[in-house]
């Protein structure tokens, strides 16, 4: 990656000015400057050179007025999946660029390139080509802690090699007519089957007519949107309706779902049925917040724009076996069908944030039980193994559980960790220690926590395992024990007091964060940031804080959350003071477990050491609380 493309190039500008501005800031090239129109390449010793060039010149050198732009040279077969990111932020945690970078696909590589620069630089591939695109679009110019961070292509050998050829000749050249079995030009790269399937609703009465005479109709319909079909008829004898799952890209999809709409259709009126049979999709509860949006927004516009009406199970109907609600969509098959697009799209679009999400945390907080978390799927990515063997007692509501089938595509129970969701400990070694925190949030929000006649807090305590209480007053904290808000926001808080284990703290918090993002109570691009207070013995408030302050700057630029331990606070009646943390869910989170695992280190000095002959401690001595017997401010 030597070669470099110089854009933004001066009709008046020459190979020799560029030489002059390569020879005033001293940075060697190899060969002569092709100059065209509006831009020029030129080649450089090294890779490493390349880079010190890149990183000089663009966006930073004028010739001829014009701010020269300066990248590798990749040509456009080449540029598929593989991109340079440059001018990383020195001190950026790995965690959190990797949380970045998997927010706009799969990311099948990440490593660094060793530069003379202060900033970082990574190389990054991408599972796919429109992942890259869009990661490029969306992260070229973004401003990072005030350092805008630079995205271009770099060469894709894989790409390339995959182009279509035929008996050696050019490149990129294809043959006229129909593609031969075996042709390089069937190598490209497939479109990549969904993560997550469409799950259907069907009437019972025409399973046999989706399935067809020895199952030819169901197999004809596989073949031609190139899926893989689950008919579950064995599922709940008896029930009404069954469940069917599709296994394809989302347009692969949409297209079974359609054909087995026109099939049903077809049934019905050869047998004289004639209740309206709406199209029903399954998705999961975790979803179905985001698909309706704020004030049902999302929802509303679907119905709008599809010419639909969309109803949705209510929350009563969940139970612990059965984890989907019912989304019932009314109209003509064309409509339903534009309208399953569009709530899959939401579905999948919410999906893929929480497994990067998860991704990002299981490196933050090593040792939580990903599993415990109820979010996902046995047969997800970094999932433990799936509980196949589990089964809804008998008499537990089915309906239309999903048990026996495989939503993504592993073997044994669709969201199987939703029943794995168990107190585990994460040290593994007897019952964790219970904390509390309390999360300040803003006082509109407080319905949307609670929900209609308290249903969302309680569903939320029962699935985070957690004791989750709302202060009655409104805070608006001045004095030392609490914490005034930012300049700018909103004053009028709400205390939310959660106290359980640490995986019941994570589970509850992050519910609580998604809801206030999911109803719009921070904008589309803003992350949501909240202050949290844990409280510390006084004696063990130096700790946090660390020798000049130390300590406590250690943790924000580890964690990127702001934490606070106030000055000249009076202790409480159980001789503790409050420290304050401030930042979004994962940075809060992981500043929460490292002040836990220091306030565990000061526990353990100050248990006595048991004495050789059973004595205590000589005359004048006890436990020793190092620093933390003072309580200096970090600032």
């Amino acid at each position: 990656m030597n070669k470099l493309y110089i854009g933004n190039v001066s009709e008046e500008a020459s190979a020799e000015d560029l030489e002059t501005i390569f020879e005033q800031w001293k940075i060697p090239h190899s060969g002569p400057f092709l100059v065209k129109t509006g831009y020029a390449f030129v080649d450089c010793p090294d890779e490493k050179i390349a880079m010190l060039a890149i990183d000089i010149l663009s966006g930073k050198v004028e010739l001829h007025g014009k701010l020269l732009e300066v990248e590798h040279s990749v040509p456009k077969r080449q540029r598929s999946c593989k991109l340079q990111i440059r001018n990383i932020p020195p001190h950026l945690q790995w965690e959190v660029l990797d949380g970045m970078l998997a927010q706009y696909g799969t990311v099948e590589n990440c490593e660094q390139v060793n530069t003379d620069t202060d900033t970082a630089v990574v190389n990054v591939r991408y599972g796919a080509k429109d992942q890259a695109r869009q990661a490029m679009e969306k992260l070229n110019g973004f401003l990072m802690e005030n350092f805008a961070l630079k995205v271009s292509y770099i060469p894709d050998e894989t790409a390339a090699a995959a182009a279509p050829t035929l008996g050696g000749g050019k490149r990129g050249f294809v043959p006229r007519g129909p593609l031969r079995s075996g042709s390089p030009g069937l190598g490209a790269r497939p479109k990549l089957q969904s993560d997550v399937p469409l799950r259907i609703l069907v009437p019972t009465q025409f399973v046999g007519a989706i399935i067809g005479k020895e199952g030819a109709t169901i197999r004809n319909v596989t073949k031609q949107t190139h899926s893989k079909i689950d008919i579950h008829r064995k599922e709940n004898a008896g029930a009404a309706e069954k469940p069917i799952t599709v296994h394809s890209t989302p347009e692969g999809c949409s297209n079974a779902c359609r054909t087995i709409m026109e099939i049903m259709l077809k049934e019905a009126l050869d047998t004289k049925f004639t209740e309206e049979i709406p199209l029903k999709i399954l998705a999961h509860n975790n979803f179905v917040g985001r698909l309706i949006g704020k004030e049902g927004r999302n929802l509303k516009k679907i119905e709008v724009d599809t010419e639909t009406k969309i109803t949705i199970s209510p929350l009563q109907d969940l139970t612990l076996y059965n984890p989907e609600r019912t989304i019932t969509v009314k109209g003509s098959i064309e409509a339903c069908s534009r309208a399953e697009e569009e709530v899959m799209k939401k579905v999948r679009e919410s999906y893929e944030n929480d497994v990067a999400a998860m991704n990002l945390q299981s490196n933050l907080i090593p040792g939580l039980n990903l599993n415990a978390l109820g979010l996902f799927p046995g047969g997800a990515p970094g999932m433990g193994p799936s509980m196949g063997h589990n089964a809804p007692p008998p008499g537990a509501q089915g309906g239309y559980s999903s048990f026996g089938s495989s939503y993504f595509g592993g073997e044994g129970t669709f969201w199987a960790s939703v029943l794995s969701a168990s107190s585990q400990p994460l040290s593994g070694q007897g019952q964790p220690e219970s904390e509390t925190v309390h999360l300040f949030i803003p006082a509109l929000a407080v319905g949307a926590i609670i929900g209609k006649q308290g249903q969302h807090i309680k569903q939320l305590s029962r699935y985070a395992g957690a004791s989750i209480k709302i202060s009655a007053d409104e805070v608006r904290v001045v004095d030392a024990n609490q914490v005034a808000p930012p300049d700018g926001m909103d004053t009028k808080q709400r205390m939310v007091i959660i106290a359980g284990p640490p995986e019941a703290q994570f589970k509850a918090q992050g519910r609580i964060f998604g809801k206030l993002k999911e109803e719009n109570f921070f904008g589309p691009k803003e992350e949501v940031k909240l202050e949290a207070h844990i409280k510390v013995p006084s004696f063990a408030a130096g700790r946090v804080i660390g020798k000049g302050g130390k300590t406590v700057n250690e943790l924000q630029n580890l964690t990127s959350a702001e934490v606070v331990v106030p000055r000249d606070q009076t202790p409480d009646e159980n001789d503790q003071v409050i420290v304050k943390i401030t930042g979004h869910f994962y940075a809060s989170q992981l500043a929460q477990r490292k002040i836990q695992e220091i306030l565990s280190h000061v526990r353990r000095q100050q248990q006595p050491k048991p004495s050789p002959r059973g004595e205590g401690p000589p005359r004048g001595e006890g436990p020793s609380h190092g620093d933390g017997l003072a309580r200096p401010s970090r600032k």
